[in-house]
């Protein structure tokens, strides 16, 4: 039995996001024991292990290191290139089980250094940032499609067990640089499953806005408060998904403990449109009468997001909270792509950020209310964003 307390378990409603629907019979006794007993089964899989994250000094590092330094992982390794960065989070944590590895995804050696001896990998490492990589595109290929290509390999290489790989909605029908990228980083990590063997299993998630993580909308709306000058929006009724970091990771774990080679994870998750997110902003922090300027839509932004395809949802089941993607197993005989059909993909629909559950006013108070970042602000406590 691993040491965990019920206290490091997280919430009660995030514990029994695991759980399947078609348990709701068995009573509410019955679902906290299955819950618990899969919820300590996973945190099991981790006694005496090392884990290592790439990109491990950003938001999503941060989150898993809160949740996962003080149970029995036996060293959790943090790889990526900022030295400054990996320095701030030395001291933060302080902690003797938590290793330093500075290095590229794009450099194979570095990787294939950083990979020997680990038993589990989050690959989380990425650009991330749509403009800069419209502007700089090949530098996207080169983290996201290339350097998710020498991770995979290195850790088929030095037998790690399962690699989970991060990827986001503007995967699906990309129209930039970075959801193309990304896309293509789900290929690689697909076809790089189909050959790993026994020894490591490769899937993985894919989510859509991490609230009020570094970089997002929701610091920048918050700053813009704060300065006196009015908050820009792009479009009023542009919906983007709604996703706390507590949420990412509980999807990682997820995948973590049920995936399959090639299969990816996709958390349910609610929406709301932009507008609505301005002003439960303004009014959480009293400026209701906060000036909100439409400033049009930026180039490669879209109306709303896409967590499935509407080829993925015909395959894809349905598990609650979340549905998984199985991969796509045909092979190299062309004859299935040009003259078989499948009637279920023309039934199908996407799920998409304007289709799933909308947010209204409250709902969204409701749900930024959660943020450690927002609750500092209302008590006058001006924080770093969610790291």
């Amino acid at each position: 039995m691993c040491l965990l307390s019920v206290a490091q378990a997280n919430s009660p409603l995030a514990l029994l996001k695991a759980l399947p629907y078609n348990l709701g019979a068995l009573g509410f006794v019955a679902r906290t024991a299955y819950y618990f007993k899969n919820f300590m089964d996973g945190y099991c899989m981790f006694k005496g292990a090392s884990l290592l994250i790439t990109g491990g000094t950003g938001s999503f590092g941060n989150a898993v290191l809160r949740r996962f330094l003080d149970t029995d992982l036996r060293e959790i390794r943090i790889f990526s290139r900022d030295e400054k960065k990996q320095d701030d989070m030395r001291k933060k944590f302080a902690n003797s089980k938590l290793k330093f590895y500075i290095g590229d995804v794009r450099d194979y050696n570095s990787v294939l250094s950083a990979t020997r001896g680990v038993d589990y990998v989050f690959h989380a490492a990425a650009l991330k940032q749509v403009p800069s990589c419209e502007f700089y595109p090949m530098e996207a290929v080169k983290t996201n499609v290339l350097g998710t290509e020498n991770l995979l390999e290195a850790a088929i290489a030095n037998r790690v067990k399962r690699v989970v790989c991060l990827s986001t909605d503007k995967a699906v029908y990309p129209i930039n640089a970075m959801g193309i990228s990304k896309a293509m980083m789900e290929k690689v990590m697909v076809a790089k499953s189909r050959s790993s063997g026994d020894a490591t299993v490769i899937c993985g998630t894919r989510y859509g806005n991490v609230m009020a993580s570094r970089g997002s909308v929701i610091p920048l709306f918050v700053d813009q408060i704060r300065a006196g000058t009015p908050i820009t929006i792009t479009d009023p009724d542009m919906t983007r998904f709604m996703m706390t970091l507590d949420d990412a990771v509980d999807l990682v774990l997820y995948a973590f403990e049920r995936g399959q080679n090639g299969e990816i994870f996709v958390q349910k998750a609610p929406a709301a449109t932009i507008e609505i997110l301005a002003h439960a902003l303004c009014q959480m922090l009293d400026a209701a009468d906060h000036p909100i300027h439409v400033i049009g839509t930026r180039h490669g932004e879209k109306l709303f997001e896409t967590l499935l395809s509407r080829e993925e949802m015909a395959a894809a089941q349905d598990q609650g909270y979340y549905y998984r993607i199985p991969p796509d197993l045909r092979d190299l005989n062309y004859g299935k792509y040009v003259e078989q059909g499948e009637d279920r993909i023309t039934a199908a629909v996407d799920y998409n950020s304007h289709n799933t559950e909308r947010l209204d006013l409250l709902g969204m108070k409701q749900l930024l209310a959660k943020l450690t970042f927002i609750r500092s602000l209302q008590q006058g406590h001006y924080v770093a964003a969610e790291e």
